[in-house]
């Protein structure tokens, strides 16, 4: 059986405050930021003590090798940062691996967003056989560890608060012009947040969709917003509120600073008593076994379809 290397991937963060400006620059397409959305942005990482991300990742890398076994290489390349997707194939290359499956620390799937992450994976594989995994929003493990982080948050609460305290499930902000462009991804996010309210047994009227951390461009963005939600929950007379990203797989700037930070000073300011996040599923034994079931799964279909193309060639 062939060595597979499994390259986990997502954006990645900027080393220090003084590489936050080249981060930004990248993730941007090489348009630099202007003064004002720098010192922002150096800001928040310095609010929140830099990103924790690529640490984490590398930790759920190491914790994916554990649960897949000797069969498997594992290893956590960036998009914008080091370690780089080239740098991991390498690693990955070096160690055996024979085919790479790359997967995308995103559930939901995006062609204009993500693929980007595709085209380096391939670029770096040197004739290696390649694959990615696309959208995997609704496998059952993943909505598994999502609604149980809502249950243990709102489980905080006494029993004869906890039915009325709204659950806020989020999934980052795009540009109107994305969504019109890819209806489908839009639908994935949506579709997530039902599959995780239901696995989580909240009634229809506990739980609201919202988006977080819009950009900081002038065009459209989706609506409403966590910012904007937060103010009208107080003004309902909600006291409470549990925020729970449906998107985001570890802890980085859009969870520490969009939610621990504006979030928590938004609620506190509107009125509210008190704003829980969920947990985070970084490198918890349950998110790690979600994600091996995602790469079997992955393998699975991947081997059925080389041994249709064989078929077919025969």
């Amino acid at each position: 059986m062939r060595t597979t290397g499994v390259v986990l991937m997502t954006y990645g963060s900027p080393r220090d405050l003084d590489d936050v400006g080249a981060y930004i620059t990248r993730v941007r397409g090489g348009r630099a930021p202007d003064d004002a959305l720098l010192t922002e942005f150096r800001r928040r990482y310095e609010r929140i003590g830099m990103s924790p991300l690529i640490d984490i990742t590398r930790r759920q890398a190491a914790g994916l090798q554990d649960v897949l076994g000797d069969e498997f290489r594992v290893a956590a390349g960036m998009r914008f940062s080091e370690p780089s997707v080239e740098v991991a194939v390498g690693e990955l290359v070096s160690r055996g691996a024979q085919r790479l499956l790359g997967l995308i620390l995103s559930p939901q799937y995006s062609a204009t967003l993500m693929g980007g992450y595709d085209r380096a994976l391939e670029g770096a594989a040197q004739g290696v056989p390649t694959r990615t995994v696309h959208a995997w929003h609704l496998n059952p493990a993943f909505v598994d560890v999502l609604a149980s982080r809502i249950r243990g948050a709102l489980a905080t609460f006494p029993d004869a608060v906890r039915p009325g305290v709204p659950v806020l499930l989020t999934a980052h902000s795009l540009p109107r012009r994305v969504v019109d462009r890819e209806p489908d991804y839009l639908e994935q996010l949506q579709e997530t947040a039902r599959a995780v309210a239901l696995a989580a047994e909240l009634p229809a009227e506990q739980w609201t969709f919202c988006y977080q951390s819009a950009g900081h461009t002038p065009e459209e963005w989706l609506k409403p917003d966590l910012l904007d939600v937060l103010p009208q929950l107080a003004g309902m007379g909600q006291r409470q509120v549990v925020v729970a990203p449906v998107q985001f797989l570890a802890d980085h700037l859009e969870t520490l600073y969009d939610v621990d930070v504006a979030g928590h000073d938004q609620a506190l300011g509107a009125g509210l008593q008190a704003l829980i996040r969920v947990q985070a599923p970084n490198a918890a034994p349950d998110f790690l076994e979600a994600l091996a079931s995602v790469v079997r799964g992955e393998l699975s279909a991947w081997s059925t379809a080389t041994e249709r193309q064989a078929w077919a060639h025969a």
